[in-house]
């Protein structure tokens, strides 16, 4: 990937850090999201992995430099600045939540210590890419607990707002708890099992309905989903009855969905076909799904596209990226903002979750570890010096672990609704807090 996928004042400031002198300064920033989106009680994290694989290929190739040199921007830029530009590599530290942990407010999801130019480049891609596959695992949660035991397939990538964030979006989908997705590169990159076998046009271009069903049943035998609503959805039902096994099950894309799937199952039963699965798509919403769900719909897979690639309710997290310590000759500072509703805790921290609150504390404290074993200090290393110094977990290992961390939250957390403020505390350590006062005089 370029490492022009940057925002233009990154470089600006980092030419401006090299004129000042001040490249050679370690920076220490993170990435955190300041308050939860509507309709969230807490976020999943992910989209660590394609950060990781962005910081260890991080180059500037000489067509980009020479882009860079011919802006007006950089008119008055040292050569060094070019220099360094040519030569950089990641060099600098990554901690960071793993992929799956649930995350509130406030608690840094990742941090990066970094000579300065490194550590300020790189902001505008860590926030596209963890805050948006974040946003969709956290959503992905809160479709498949709406739907209550139901599968939840991801459908989205031809809604997504491109192809690439459709795959990123299937793979954050699945940590998030979905089934797997109708995206096939996101299966090949990410192990994630995949979904789909025809669409409306399939049964448009054969003469007969019944002539599309057994052609596509000679091809997928016990994989096949006849989708039964082309034309009448109930006659649709009775050509799959008489088409009969091998199949998987039948897909209603439109219509009443709760009087179709009763009226379907009824239907398959009746032609010795109780095994035969329902799955339901169709501009399929969270709060559809939750009706659907209550209604106790004979339901066995729902395939939810643009309300999930796209975060429908709430389609951006609003994250940042904020300098909390940088070191210059030997000397540390702790950096900090005052400005209303966008105030930051100083100095690099540590998140530690007990099982009914977490503690954002000082990076070095260590707080519970002599009082409670259980307690987690959720930010661990991932790259030192710009090696990565622990494996990354697949897809499928980050959707473990985001199924286990969720349902150990307190019901109210785990709930559509939104919860008490006091439902899952997080509080401020007193060292930070000592930080924060000293910081400020």
């Amino acid at each position: 990937m370029s490492a022009l996928l940057t925002d233009l004042y990154e470089l600006t400031m980092a030419a401006g850090f090299v004129a000042a002198g001040k490249h050679r300064d370690t920076a220490t920033f993170e990435l955190f999201a300041r308050r939860l989106p509507p309709n969230r009680n807490y976020l999943v994290a992910a989209g660590l992995a394609q950060a990781i694989e962005y910081l260890s290929t991080l180059r500037f190739t000489d067509e980009e430099i020479g882009y860079l040199r011919g802006l007006p921007q950089f008119a008055l830029a040292p050569q060094e600045f070019f220099s360094l530009l040519a030569a950089l590599r990641f060099t600098g530290d990554v901690f960071a939540v793993p992929e799956g942990t649930p995350v509130f407010p406030g608690e840094p999801l990742l941090t990066v210590r970094a000579p300065l130019v490194e550590a300020q480049i790189v902001e505008t891609y860590l926030l596209a890419t963890i805050s948006f596959q974040t946003m969709i695992a956290s959503k992905a949660a809160r479709l498949t607990a709406a739907a209550q035991g139901c599968g939840v397939i991801e459908f989205g990538t031809r809604r997504a707002h491109s192809p690439a964030a459709g795959t990123l979006a299937a793979r954050a989908a699945y940590i998030g708890g979905c089934l797997g997705s109708s995206n096939t590169e996101a299966g090949f990159r990410f192990g994630i099992p995949v979904y789909g076998t025809a669409a409306h046009s399939w049964v448009q271009s054969f003469p007969r309905e019944e002539d599309a069903f057994r052609a596509l049943q000679a091809l997928l035998g016990a994989s096949t989903v006849h989708l039964i609503d082309t034309y009448n959805t109930h006659e649709g039902a009775r050509c799959a009855a008489r088409v009969g096994a091998p199949l998987w099950g039948v897909r209603i894309d439109s219509g009443d969905l709760l009087a179709l799937s009763r009226e379907v199952r009824a239907i398959l039963d009746a032609a010795g076909l109780p095994t035969a699965k329902i799955m339901v798509s169709g501009d399929l919403t969270e709060g559809r799904v939750r009706e659907l769900a209550a209604a106790n719909a004979p339901i066995d897979a729902l395939g939810v596209g643009t309300d999930l690639a796209t975060s429908g309710d709430a389609p951006n997290l609003g994250a940042v990226y904020k300098l909390v310590e940088i070191k210059s000759s030997g000397e540390r500072r702790h950096t900090f903002k005052r400005s209303a509703e966008k105030a930051t805790l100083p100095g690099a921290k540590q998140v530690f979750r007990y099982a009914d609150r977490d503690v954002i504390g000082c990076s070095w404290e260590c707080i519970g570890c002599d009082e409670s074993p259980s307690v987690q200090a959720l930010l661990r290393p991932v790259m030192l010096q710009g090696a990565i110094v622990n494996s990354l977990p697949s897809a499928e290992e980050a959707r473990v672990r985001a199924a286990s961390a969720i349902a150990a939250l307190p019901e109210t957390v785990r709930s559509l609704d939104p919860a008490p403020e006091a439902s899952y505390p997080v509080t401020i350590s007193p060292a930070l807090r000592e930080l924060e006062e000293g910081t400020r005089v």
